[in-house]
């Protein structure tokens, strides 16, 4: 059981949580939730021990361990995939090697009598009845088994860190934390840059294995599938409820109807007794009665309702132009990169008006398809862009490509043309970045932030192909409800490369799965998709116990 007892933070005179308590317990699968700002992963910080409190205290029986999963993470470039993760193990390697050190020691030394001697034996004797008492694994099966789990394949074992992706890199780190099994799995924001399959292992892995867990996280299915309490922290307080994300937003909704109808009712009573205070506080026989309710009115302790986020993001994409029947026809399609196969052979077509997705393992060849439609060179085969084809793409890297040294403003106003720079203001002001905001400059602004103003540059000109390449990385729920909302709105052609299927319910009518240097095509939605993946796992698992 791990505590937290009264804890508050403070920043400059500003108090971002007071007296917060609550009890971890074994098995317990946490959601933090909250609006950005109201102290999530300093929150996690301090459980982990990362920062201490203001004041208060996070108390555990000796010998827990507690393991956090920060956002943003930096592994060490010097080691393989396989080193890295092996530090999971270092103390136990860092044991046995101690233990080898000292009995190398015995065998040459002859000062039998001597303190030093005794001195050696004790630690040997001391070290060998800790490494022996631990539980014998096969330490390199372990490490495979998680880094495969996570999609890593074995060729990847051997090479250098600095070769992958952030994306990557804390799926190392993610791999290293599950490896050492601890009490507590602290995560910050974990799925981002995971693919379908890797999101679906790490989901069985929390729930049939994991001691406690407490998650941050911006992706609804993921929350609600390894989750059964919620934790909000807001307006400087939590509450604790005992359900899944989605039973807690009811249940939130319910307080603060509540909380409104309280605050109401006080408000009444209030103003009557100020009307009676004016009324007769020069008349002597109702002195008493006056005072009486000054004081009780001075006492009283006014009712607050929880904060609401009232900022609202407005998402319209303009209407589409008429394209050709078949926005975008594959023929036999094939990519390389310096003689590595990305895809071999790829046939497939997409007709107007259709909701696609591209889902697959990282590194399948999602991207490259996309680059490809795009122009990018290097291919075989033939790719055709039906009649009055207008692409609107958003790259996964998209937040990142922007120029960080200019403003806000001047990003929008660079890519607009013709009667719209009239609206820049108004377009800004409905993406949550009027007045002073449109003055900041774009390295000022959080993920989140550039990710919208992004998205912004899609809604300059009007498009009948909308590619989104990750779109919802660093999204809060809230924006992603809005994009999602107006991409069911929108009345073109769309292929969403995307890892939440959360996001891509209600919004695809056909996926296209990328895997094994083939693209398969299956007609439904992803819910369709992923029940029936789930019944492929198994035939094939079937087949492997048969064989």
């Amino acid at each position: 059981m791990i505590a937290a007892d009264g804890l508050t933070v403070e920043f400059g005179g500003t108090t971002l949580f007071k007296n917060v308590s609550f009890v971890i317990n074994e098995k317990d699968r946490i959601a933090l939730m909250g609006k950005n700002g109201a102290g999530k992963s300093t929150l996690l910080k301090i459980l982990a021990g990362e920062r201490p409190p203001t004041s208060g205290r996070v108390s555990s029986p000796k010998g827990t361990v507690i393991a956090y999963l920060p956002q943003h993470l930096m592994t060490n470039d010097s080691r393989t995939v396989f080193e890295e993760a092996s530090q999971a193990f270092a103390s136990v390697y860092d044991m046995k090697n101690r233990i080898e050190e000292l009995n190398n020691e015995l065998t040459t030394r002859t000062d039998y009598e001597s303190d030093d001697y005794y001195k050696i034996i004790e630690e040997v004797s001391l070290l060998s009845e800790k490494f022996y008492s631990i539980e014998d694994i096969n330490y390199d099966a372990e490490i495979e088994k998680i880094l495969i789990g996570l999609g890593f394949v074995r060729s990847d074992f051997n090479r250098p860190t600095g070769e992958f992706s952030g994306g990557w890199r804390m799926r190392i780190e993610l791999a290293k934390i599950l490896l050492q099994k601890p009490d507590l799995i602290l995560l910050d924001e974990p799925t981002n840059h995971m693919d379908i399959e890797s999101v679906q292992w790490l989901e069985e892995f929390l729930i049939s294995s994991a001691k406690a867990v407490i998650v941050i996280s911006h992706d609804r299915a993921f929350v609600d599938n390894i989750t059964t309490r919620t934790i909000e922290v807001t307006m400087g307080r939590i509450y604790d409820y005992k359900v899944n994300y989605t039973t807690y937003q009811q249940l939130r909704l319910e307080r603060r109807q509540q909380q409104q109808k309280k605050f109401d009712d006080q408000q009444k009573m209030i103003a009557e007794n100020q009307e009676f205070i004016e009324r007769f506080k020069g008349t002597y026989s109702k002195t008493l009665q006056v005072q009486s309710r000054v004081k009780m009115l001075e006492k009283l302790e006014l009712v607050e309702i929880d904060e609401e986020d009232t900022s609202a993001l407005r998402l319209k994409f303009p209407p589409s132009p008429r394209s050709g029947s078949y926005p975008l026809i594959l023929s036999e399609l094939s990519k390389s990169y310096d003689g590595n196969n990305i895809f071999s052979d790829i046939s497939l077509s997409i007709e107007r008006g259709e909701r696609v997705a591209f889902v697959g393992k990282n590194g399948a060849g999602k991207s490259t398809l996309v680059r490809a439609i795009m122009g990018e060179k290097g291919y075989q085969g033939t790719l055709t862009l039906g009649h009055n084809i207008m692409i609107g793409y958003f790259a996964q890297n998209q937040a990142s490509l922007l120029d960080e040294e200019i403003t806000v403003f001047q990003t929008i106003d660079d890519a607009a043309k013709g009667d719209i720079r009239a609206k820049i203001r108004d377009i800004l002001g409905a993406f949550m970045f009027g007045g002073e905001l449109s003055s900041n400059k774009v390295k000022t602004l959080s993920g989140g932030e550039r990710t919208r103003l992004a998205m912004i540059k899609l809604l300059l000109d009007p498009v009948n192909l909308l590619i989104l390449d990750e779109p919802t990385n660093h999204l809060d729920l809230k924006t992603k409800d809005i994009l999602k909302s107006a991409l069911q709105d929108y009345d073109g052609t769309l292929i969403l490369v995307s890892h939440d299927r959360d996001f891509l319910d209600g919004l695809v009518n056909k996926v296209f799965e990328f895997g094994n240097k083939r693209v398969k095509e299956h007609l439904g939605d992803i819910h369709s998709f992923l029940q029936k993946k789930k019944l492929e796992n198994l035939k094939e698992l079937e087949r492997t116990i048969k064989g």
